[in-house]
């Protein structure tokens, strides 16, 4: 059964809503229905009252009680008082309708009406079956009193009941029909808005809109809902967003251990190569590809500790291990002056060595790039405990109009250059140095040439 039901309810908000709303009018209507009936029945069942009390009162006058014994009065038109007329001296009967029987219900009402001596009215059922109205009237003289009782046939009165009933019951239907569609309609029309904010949401989500519904020249709940699907979007371009500055982050990233592999893979297919160097281009392969895979596990555990809101994996590297690598796989590539200036302490920053490789490297790809000829990687303990990799060239360094956009994604300082990155490798150096509680940061005041700073946490 309650299978049953749930199969045949509505299945949309517009459908649970009419249907309440012609329930609730079903139910209001029966009532009034009711209500209206029975009044309409009393008021039709008091105005036979009066029609039998004034024919009473007419046929009175034809009853002369002022001798000892009663008498009836002939009269003109008295075969119209004669009609369903029943005439008593006390409880003796003095007249009768023609066709109304000795043993009848009628007369047998009649009696009971005389009995009581005073003007009382109530329903006969006859055999046909057929309902009659009786109502007497006492008529008091000097020396005698005489009892009339008159009757109506209750078949008039009741056909106009039954109309009355069918009219409303008609009545009845044609305002639920009629309050069912318009609550579908009005309920239709009160979606609508919904609807479409459904439809721009669904658009918007797709594409990391900036679109957003806000709460002016909405009604109030259509408003909360705004500044939810708001939120909601808000956080889905913070998604979309973040996925695609991964899928750069990569692709910047790999883009160098795979140009090295295909580049040796090139010189070792120019001619043939004997077994030593085909040995050492394996090795030079292997170490691109472990480092694509150091990339790919850094930036992916960045990526998902940052969407768990935690802060990334800390540990202690040691810094001048890592900087010096970095310096050779440099000088290997372009030959440029590089120096490094390490203290004699030990220094060590509160990262993983992954991650430091990660944060440090664009900022040295970018000073071999525009390098003169000298390139300065130098590190130092800060006096509130932190460590500063300071990275200088001697080139032309940033220029004044692009200062603003020198950390934003996707932003290139001159685009003819004739080098195909993405600019993507100074905001990722930020990102993941932030992301460990430290900054890179631009010194303007350097010249000539180019000076970035890393403050990193100390191990």
């Amino acid at each position: 059964m309650n299978r049953l039901a749930r199969r045949l309810a509505p299945r949309t908000l517009r459908g649970r809503l009419s249907l309440v709303a012609l329930s609730t009018a079903a139910l209001l209507m029966t009532v009034l229905t009711v209500v209206f009936n029975t009044v309409m029945d009393r008021h039709l069942e008091h105005q036979a009252d009066d029609e039998l009390r004034n024919r009473a009162a007419a046929v009175a006058t034809t009853v002369d009680t002022s001798g000892p014994r009663v008498r009836v009065l002939e009269t003109v038109n008295d075969s119209l008082l004669d009609t369903n007329l029943w005439i008593y001296t006390g409880t003796r009967l003095l007249e009768k309708p023609p066709s109304a029987a000795a043993d009848s219900a009628l007369t047998h009402t009649a009696d009971r009406l005389a009995a009581r001596a005073r003007p009382v009215c109530a329903t006969a059922q006859t055999d046909n079956p057929r309902f009659v109205r009786l109502c007497s009237q006492p008529v008091s003289g000097l020396r005698s009193t005489a009892t009339v009782i008159t009757a109506v046939d209750l078949a008039p009165y009741r056909n106009s009941a039954g109309t009355l009933l069918s009219g409303s019951l008609i009545l009845d239907a044609v305002m639920l029909a009629c309050t069912y569609a318009l609550t579908r309609l009005a309920v239709g029309r009160a979606l609508r808005p919904v609807r479409t904010m459904t439809d721009h949401a669904t658009q918007w989500s797709a594409v990391g809109s900036d679109q957003r519904f806000g709460t002016e020249n909405q009604p109030a709940e259509l408003a909360r809902l705004g500044t939810s699907l708001d939120a909601l979007l808000d956080r889905i371009r913070t998604v979309l967003r973040h996925e695609q500055q991964l899928t750069g982050e990569l692709s910047h990233e790999l883009r160098t251990p795979l140009t090295r592999i295909v580049v040796e893979l090139d010189w070792w297919r120019a001619r043939p190569r004997s077994a030593d160097e085909t040995e050492a281009i394996h090795e030079v392969i292997a170490e691109a590809a472990q480092s694509m895979r150091t990339i790919c596990d850094t930036l992916l555990n960045d990526a998902r500790e940052g969407a768990q809101n935690t802060t990334t994996a800390v540990g202690a590297t040691a810094v001048a291990p890592v900087l010096r690598r970095l310096v050779d796989d440099l000088d290997a590539q372009k030959q440029l002056k590089t120096v490094v200036d390490m203290p004699d302490q030990q220094l060590e920053a509160g990262v993983a060595s992954p991650l430091l490789e990660r944060i440090v490297s664009p900022l040295l790809a970018n000073a071999v790039r525009h390098a003169g000829s000298t390139v300065t990687v130098s590190a130092r303990q800060l006096p509130g405990g932190g460590v500063r990799i300071d990275v200088t060239d001697d080139g032309p360094g940033v220029p004044e109009e692009f200062l603003d956009d020198l950390f934003q994604p996707g932003r290139r300082a001159d685009l003819g250059d004739g080098h195909d990155g993405a600019g993507l490798g100074l905001p990722l150096a930020r990102r993941l140095a932030r992301a460990v509680g430290g900054e890179v940061s631009h010194d303007p005041e350097h010249t000539p040439g180019a000076h970035f700073l890393v403050d990193l946490p100390a191990g």
